[in-house]
């Protein structure tokens, strides 16, 4: 949450971080703000509101100055005003700092701060930490910024990503990070900090990751960072390569983000399966994870955690691994996970699902998990994050960058990642058949084709029905086995991005208390295709119909009977239900899609969210 870009080098600087903002806004966007640093001392221009917002306020008057900060915010302590805006500048006007993250003494350090005499303007805990980092210089004049920040940091609990300036230091730029991500460019003469590849990308493709615990001095006019550790490990830091480009992040000629990334989704599962799946004979290779198989062949239990829609992929993955490896699994929210002390020892493997590789809960599971001796996997998209750095072993996805907040190919690329990882698993504990490991391979290899046919066809229908639904104030979303959590999936996304009120649930706990909410015209999107519970999920339809809901089925293609039970039918291919959750997800991020831009909502940045979200 929140997106921190940082610049010094020849370029002028104010240009460059507004730019970076605009391609982290989907981190946070209830305020943004920039300084530059030089030589005459600090320019510092924040307000509430978008980063364009931001851009107008600046255009025409932004100082000429190489080196600066910025910062675009997800409100945590604090509303979202100008004057809890960063970046916050020291009580004695040496410092200006932007954070991303919570700092969880802060009320302590404030009231400290107060005895001493020093008064704040915000209500934010950046600006009690702008003022304790002063301070602390002041305690120790004659000590390097190594010192200081080490002395300072020592007392600070909680998470951070922090870039701060120093006014007798015009060209230099301080990061330090613990829980909350950071990278640093590597260019010709110039160094770019971001907390996310987006907005350093334009610039180089050649970065540093911050490790927990660790700092970075970036001086104006150098092509390499000074790093040094918070406490007493220290490291050569390796340069790394990002392997997608600037096209990637970019529109591409659709309206949003998140339709974009709806229509990706054929090449984001091509590019999930390339190179993992051998012809002859037919099998799964994941070299991710060849080194740690035999823990986990020899595991009694794999536990699956994560948040949202990670988590709605890690259910479908427990149907998943069950079915097709026989290996007993759970599913966890990783928020929960955490703090309620679990059962789990060396015969464990505890597989994290994020996204971003860096999602808050997720990633402290998944350090529970590895303290208690647990074999801890990631399944992630981004190369280089927190998870996968965490991890003994794991599976990249390789969906391509996410911008839009509401995922939409990273759960179709997630639930790939799981299907060939439940594949190579059943087969390496001879627990498949191999008639269904066979046809369950062919079929993955025809998804992204059958994908691209079914978002073709579907989207005019889907935006029509949307036009008729736009207006309702609840929605329903039932199913059954494999797409249960599909049903999960749909009605998270109708209310992230249209802020219509919807539920999902298993189709059979209707009767036990949601069917009190349905009446007449109420939208029910029911999930009816043709397998093994078809009969099961007929009869729960006629029980809304009784009550006057209005059904939308997704249903099998071919399938001309489910058209006597429901109001609207969008059909998909027939596949192998294991597969379906991958097809049947797609009529309903279409929907939400579609009702979203009707009832005139931000699709790609709703209110209150952010797309990472690295605080709890």
């Amino acid at each position: 949450m929140c997106g921190i870009v940082a610049y010094t080098g020849f370029r002028v600087a104010a240009p460059l971080l507004v730019e970076g903002l605009k391609r982290l806004e989907y981190r946070g966007y209830d305020s943004a703000g920039l300084a530059i640093a030089s030589r005459e001392g600090f320019s510092i221009y924040k307000q509430a509101g978008k980063v364009s917002a931001l851009a107008r306020t600046i255009e025409g008057i932004a100082p000429i100055g190489h080196t600066g900060i910025a910062h675009t915010r997800w409100a945590t302590h604090g509303a979202p005003t100008d004057a809890n805006a960063h970046p916050h500048i020291s009580y004695d006007g040496e410092i200006v700092l932007v954070h991303n993250g919570i700092i969880e003494n802060y009320a302590a350090l404030r009231s400290h701060l107060s005895e001493k005499g020093i008064t704040f303007s915000s209500e934010t805990d950046t600006e009690v930490l702008t003022h304790w980092i002063a301070w602390t210089r002041q305690q120790y004049p004659n000590s390097s910024w190594e010192e200081i920040i080490r002395r300072a940091f020592a007392p600070i609990e909680g998470t951070f990503g922090v870039a701060l300036l120093v006014r007798s230091h015009p060209d230099l730029i301080v990061l330090v990070r613990r829980f909350s991500p950071l990278l640093i460019g590597i260019g010709e003469g110039e160094l770019i900090a971001a907390s996310d590849a987006t907005a350093i990308i334009p610039y180089t493709r050649r970065v540093i990751h911050l490790e927990e615990n660790e700092a970075a001095l970036l001086y104006g006019g150098r092509s390499e960072p000074k790093l040094f550790s918070l406490g007493e490990k220290q490291r050569t830091p390796q340069v790394e390569y990002i392997d997608w480009d600037l096209a990637s992040i970019e529109r591409g000629g659709y309206p949003h983000y998140m339709l974009k990334e709806i229509f990706e989704q054929p090449t984001a599962l091509r590019d999930c399966m390339r190179g993992r799946i051998r012809q002859e004979p037919l099998e799964v290779r994941l070299g991710g994870i060849s080194n740690v198989m035999d823990r986990i062949l020899s595991a009694q239990r794999l536990t699956l955690v994560g948040c949202g829609t990670s988590w709605h992929a890690a259910l479908v993955g427990e149907y998943l691994i069950e079915q097709l490896a026989r290996v007993p699994v759970e599913v966890e929210y990783a928020s929960e996970f955490r703090y309620r002390d679990p059962v789990i020892g060396p015969s464990d493997v505890v597989v994290g699902i994020s996204q971003s590789g860096e999602t808050a809960d997720t990633l402290a599971a998944l350090r529970l998990a590895k303290h208690k001796d647990a074999l801890v996997l990631g399944i992630t998209n981004v190369v280089g994050s927190s998870i996968p750095r965490e991890t003994h072993a794991g599976i990249y996805i390789h969906a391509g960058p996410e911008i839009g907040v509401a995922s939409t190919k990273a759960f179709t690329a997630q639930l790939t990642a799981l299907t060939l990882f439940a594949l190579h698993l059943g087969a390496s504990r001879y627990a498949i058949n191999r008639h269904l490991h066979d046809t369950l391979i062919e079929t993955l290899l025809r998804l992204p084709e059958l994908i691209q046919e079914t978002l073709q066809k579907l989207n005019e229908p889907v935006q029509t029905l949307a036009e008729k639904f736009m207006h309702a104030s609840n929605a329903l979303y039932l199913g059954r086995g494999y797409n249960f959590p599909v049903a999960l999936e749909g009605a998270l996304k109708l209310k992230e991005i249209s802020y219509i009120h919807a539920e999902g649930y298993p189709a059979a706990e209707m009767k036990h208390g949601p069917i009190a909410l349905i009446d007449a015209g109420m939208p029910v999107i029911v999930i009816a295709l043709r397998d093994s519970l078809y009969e099961k999920v007929l009869g729960n339809i006629q029980e809304v119909r009784a009550r006057g809901g209005q059904v939308i089925a997704i249903a099998t293609e071919g399938d001309t009977h489910i058209q006597h039970y429901a109001e609207e039918v969008l059909y998909v291919p027939d596949v192998p239900e294991p597969l379906s959750p991958i097809l049947t997800v797609l009529p309903l991020q279409l929907l939400a899609y579609h009702a979203a831009v009707m009832r005139g909502c931000d699709v790609d940045q709703p209110r209150n969210l952010a797309k990472s979200v690295t605080v709890e």
